[in-house]
């Protein structure tokens, strides 16, 4: 735990407040760096989908410094922080792997996993930890054999993750030794799967970028940013979402329980209301203004950082329901932008929709009792991260 949270619990996410929607104002992150916070919807929306805005010259000589500690966002080859042509042509090595369609025909094997995972949940001890036996390994599992990493060293992928997207639990040094050993393994994988390709999506990434001619350390990196967003994410929701379901959001339970179609619509409405992130280390999703550009009637100059607060966005009242007042089995009036808008949304969206959707529905139907042996203020977080989830929640049924 970090020295703020021993003199205090920590509030579940689902509880966490954000700023108000409002018109464009200045903010400063942790460094000191000038940020304008934009929280309103629809301007959330303009600024990701306004290519004015960028990522590229966040990395540009001089520009200002975004994180106190660097970790995979600074990394300037990688696809987050590339745009226009490189960025199409990076994200189309990969894309096609995560649409709807491609997605739909991994339905089947995701939900063995999930059964498989609850098989063995079911004969546990109780109190059992569901992070340990369900939250963290179903995203794992799912990357896993996507990629071909079934019998990786995953406590070691787990470690360099949490170094990846550190935000302030370690020191520049250690992100920096382990990123280099992360991207030890990735070029390795590279390498191996170039040798002997197979039936993953990490075969068919280096295919696909020795045919377009992309250039080592991106592909490398490439591969290594999938690697963690893709457990990363869905792991933190599922394990936050079952905090809010657990507790507060109680009474939809056995809802969850009738169909997995019904289970996706609450999903929808369950991002928007569980945060992944308080914005501690950064106050959302960080691009640069590349020209003077009018904001909700504000005009943020060229050169400035601007952050955008997809959860303010996600429970502005000109758009969303409050959330107290919120059915989390109705449909949206408009999509939410947790996963993001414009060229870098989310690769992963549709997948983590499928694994969370899959994962509510069928552990519900199966412990429809399920109960929580914890309560807020017991919950032990995992901090220090770019993200906030729980390490442990220990549960009956």
């Amino acid at each position: 735990m970090s020295a703020d949270s021993t003199s205090r619990p920590l509030r579940p996410m689902h509880r966490m407040t954000f700023p108000e929607a409002g018109p464009p104002r200045l903010s400063a992150l942790a460094t000191g760096t000038p940020v304008w916070l934009v929280t309103r919807y629809h301007e959330v929306r303009q600024v990701l989908m306004d290519p004015r805005f960028d990522r590229q010259s966040l990395k540009a000589e001089g520009a200002p410094p975004l994180l106190v500690v660097p970790n995979l966002l600074d990394t300037p080859d990688g696809l987050l922080n590339q745009d226009g042509p490189t960025h199409q042509l990076l994200r189309g090595t990969v894309q096609r792997a995560f649409t709807p369609r491609a997605i739909a025909r991994w339905r089947p094997w995701i939900a063995s996993v999930v059964e498989t995972l609850l098989d063995e949940f079911a004969t546990r001890t109780q109190p059992a930890d569901i992070i340990e036996g369900f939250t963290r390994p179903l995203p794992v599992s799912v990357i896993s054999r996507l990629m071909g990493l079934d019998h990786a060293d995953w406590d070691r992928i787990r470690d360099w993750a949490d170094h990846a997207l550190s935000g302030g639990a370690h020191t520049a040094g250690q992100v920096g030794l382990a990123m280099r050993e992360f991207g030890e393994f990735s070029a390795g994988l590279v390498a191996e799967r170039r040798k002997e390709p197979g039936d993953d999506l990490v075969s068919a990434l280096v295919a696909a970028g020795d045919a377009l001619g992309i250039d080592e350390r991106r592909l490398v990196i490439l591969v290594l940013g999938l690697v963690v967003a893709g457990h990363e994410t869905t792991m933190t929701a599922l394990g936050n979402i079952v905090v809010h379901l657990l507790t507060d959001g109680r009474e939809a339970w056995a809802r969850l329980a009738e169909d997995e179609e019904t289970a996706s619509a609450a999903v929808e409405q369950l991002l928007r209301t569980v945060p992944l992130s308080e914005g501690r280390v950064l106050p959302g999703l960080i691009r640069r203004a590349v020209e003077d550009v009018d904001v909700g009637g504000v005009t943020i100059p060229a050169g400035s950082v601007v952050a955008v607060q997809t959860n303010s966005a996600g429970r502005d009242p000109d758009v969303f329901p409050p959330l107290d007042e919120t059915d989390l089995f109705a449909p949206l009036p408009t999509p939410t932008v947790v996963f993001g808008a414009g060229p870098h949304h989310c690769l992963g969206a549709w997948l983590a929709r499928l694994e969370l959707g899959l994962a509510l529905h069928r552990l519900a139907a199966r412990f429809p009792d399920l109960r929580a042996e914890f309560t807020p203020e017991t919950i032990e977080w995992r901090e220090g991260q770019m993200t906030r989830s729980p390490r442990r929640l220990p549960v009956s049924w």
